[in-house]
């Protein structure tokens, strides 16, 4: 479970992070041109989007949902509904959304779920949730060049970044999970090099939590092995999950009158900025977000690229932020009062 003071510096760095971003994007621009034209933007297309957003919440519900049944645990789609939210809170407010597994295994843990078991089904959440984006960005990168040539060519290198980051990152869970053993002897080996050179002093209880880690990762490896047709199914709803808030700038596009740009093209501009921001150290890709789109969308929205780009990262990313918090504050009166109760 975050700290009470790690979760109030996590804030704190939120709120500068949205100050700076605020400030690079608006400075010099005109506020009431701006507001004028979101105004004229027809709001019947801006709703959808809203509804969008809440569908993405929810999808990751729903495996959940589906993923803990398979270990015989029943629960109610709604509690698995504010564990989903919890898990997007946090991760909106942390840098890399490292913030939000561990509050959701905090709020398992009053539904008497082992932890061991929330753990693997979280590993497995993530594991599919990021090998989307990798899929996607490899196939942009190999089969895309003309589009990537019409619309990325300022932006490819923070693109091609952030797909080799993904992939990094997916091979090396996907060596933690399917090669434990020799992820274990690696990280030992290097968990002693760091102490031999004095970056870590030496502790026991390091070891431990490793070799704790590494059981997780042979259970989650188990759980792929005697569950393959379960984690495609996951991995469809997580590949429909992702095109669901993508789309969430199609419907912009859109409310501007605007036409001319495939949706495919606008859906598939919009992955490209989220494979991009991923794994970058900034809570929810903040300001880097913006920064891109003003640039791959310039072309696209022409004059009302940066209030297409208002509300666009208004509905996908601040109203998740507003939308989770809603929720995550509701999980923790249910389980206030829940508490009393028993």
């Amino acid at each position: 479970m975050l700290t009470k003071k790690k979760t109030f510096w996590n804030i704190v760095f939120l709120i500068v992070v949205f100050s700076l971003t605020i400030y690079g994007v608006f400075h010099g621009e005109d506020p009431g041109a701006m507001m004028e034209a979101i105004r004229q933007a027809d709001i019947k297309w801006l709703i959808p989007g809203i509804v969008l957003v809440m569908f993405f919440i929810w999808g990751e519900s729903i495996i959940l949902w589906y993923m803990m049944r398979s270990f015989q645990i029943r629960l109610k789609k709604r509690i698995c509904f504010l564990f989903s939210s919890v898990g997007f809170f946090f991760s909106c407010i942390t840098p890399s959304a490292t913030g939000g597994q561990p509050m959701q295994i905090y709020y398992m843990k009053k539904e008497k779920i082992p932890i061991p078991v929330a753990t693997v089904i979280l590993m497995v959440v993530t594991i599919t949730y990021k090998l989307v984006l990798v899929v996607m960005g490899v196939g942009i990168a190999c089969f895309g060049r003309g589009f990537m040539h019409r619309y990325m060519e300022e932006v490819a290198p923070v693109f091609y970044l952030g797909v080799l980051l993904n992939i990094f990152c997916v091979g090396f869970m996907t060596v933690l999970v399917f090669h434990p053993d020799l992820a274990e002897k690696i990280l030992t080996r290097g968990l002693r090099l760091l102490e031999r050179f004095r970056f870590l002093r030496h502790k026991e209880e390091r070891g431990r939590k490793l070799r704790e880690s590494m059981q997780i990762y042979r259970e989650t490896a188990l759980y792929l092995r005697n569950h393959p047709g379960m984690i495609f199914r996951v991995i469809v709803i997580t590949f429909i999950q992702r095109l669901a808030l993508f789309t969430v700038t199609w419907l912009v596009y859109l409310s501007f009158g605007l036409s001319g740009t495939p949706m495919w093209d606008v859906i598939i501009l919009q992955a490209v900025i989220s494979i991009s921001v991923d794994m970058l150290p900034l809570p929810g890709g903040m300001g880097i977000s913006e920064a891109l789109f003003l640039k791959i969308f310039s072309s696209v929205f022409g004059s009302v690229t940066l209030p297409a780009m208002v509300l666009s990262r208004g509905m996908s990313y601040y109203s998740e932020l507003l939308l989770s918090a809603v929720f995550t504050l509701a999980a923790q009166g249910y389980y206030m009062v829940k508490a009393r109760s028993e």
